[in-house]
């Protein structure tokens, strides 16, 4: 865990609210959710000796993680959109420029449209994030070794799953507001990677947030740099100059070589938020069936557990 969160360190403040740093924490997050899993299997604990509770606080806080993946997901499909507005834009500008300025133009005016829009799924994500946050408390259990065991390392991962998600529904809807720091207590071994973590983290968004820029987002803001550049060029005419002219050329090269990093760091950050709804949900299936194969499992906590279980 400790390692992990050392990982997640920024090298510099420019990959702070960067796709590549979520894919990296998407990463993390996957390995650390799939430990959990061998966790469970290497402890030997059957679902029989869980509490109750420990059950509950587990399906609960995964309906949860799978709803916040669904808004993640539906922001990087919103945000992947973007590059047919691009593609238009780079088609216009690299063909005849004199046809075709004012197609630019109105591409030019799809493209910052699109990005200043805000997905109501990821506004949403924050209610149910601090819900998390809420119960964030470290689970006391008593008269089970390998159930404190658990409890310990499940509310670990919790932790680091919340900032990560926090921090992510900041980037992607543009307001660092509702952004908190996480306390934990000092006497766990991985608390001080994630003070320094989170104390770099959210001290650079704070910083970028107060920046009035259309989007925080360091791949968007980018292609939008480019596309502000070129703004004035398409406005004016098609520059006669030689000089203007070759500027105009470099300008647009520029900005397709932004346009499919941009491309190429959606689908990576896509897929594994796909592969991080399906560990969790994997999971989820693993336990619920456990459940109902184990005759020792009271009624109500199946019957409760059918329930959540009917969410996805």
């Amino acid at each position: 865990m400790a390692e992990r969160l050392k990982k997640l360190i920024p090298k510099t403040k420019d990959d702070v609210l960067s796709f590549s740093w979520m894919k990296l924490a998407m990463e993390s997050l996957c390995e650390s959710h799939n430990d959990i899993k061998t966790l469970i299997a290497d402890l030997g604990l059957p679902v029989s000796d869980w509490d109750e509770k420990w059950i509950d606080f587990y399906l609960d806080n995964s309906v949860k993680l799978l709803d916040v993946c669904v808004a993640f997901s539906s922001e990087l499909t919103r945000l992947n959109q973007s590059k047919l507005v691009l593609q238009c834009l780079l088609h216009h500008l690299e063909s005849d420029p004199a046809k075709q300025f004012i197609k630019a133009r109105s591409s030019l005016v799809s493209w910052r449209n699109h990005i200043g829009l805000k997905n109501p799924r990821v506004e949403n994500c924050f209610p149910i994030l601090e819900s998390l946050v809420e119960t964030l408390d470290l689970p006391k259990v008593k008269n089970s070794a390998k159930g404190k065991v658990l409890m310990r390392a499940m509310f670990g991962v919790k932790v680091a799953t919340i900032f990560v998600f926090r921090v992510s529904a900041a980037a992607f809807s543009g307001s660092g507001k509702k952004l908190s720091d996480l306390s934990v207590p000092d006497t766990l071994p991985w608390a001080h990677a994630f003070s320094i973590l989170q104390a770099t983290v959210n001290g650079e968004m704070k910083n970028k947030f107060s920046s009035e820029k259309a989007t925080v987002l360091k791949e968007v803001d980018e292609v939008n740099e480019s596309v502000n550049k070129l703004d004035p060029i398409i406005q004016g005419g098609v520059p006669v100059d030689p000089a203007k002219a070759e500027t105009f050329r470099s300008l647009v090269m520029d900005l397709g070589s932004r346009a499919e990093k941009l491309s190429q760091a959606l689908d990576l950050l896509g897929k594994d938020v796909d592969g991080f709804f399906k560990i969790v949900l994997t999971s989820r299936d693993t336990l619920l069936c456990n459940l109902r194969t184990d005759v020792n499992i009271p009624d109500k906590m199946t019957g409760k557990s059918r329930e959540l279980r009917a969410s996805y």
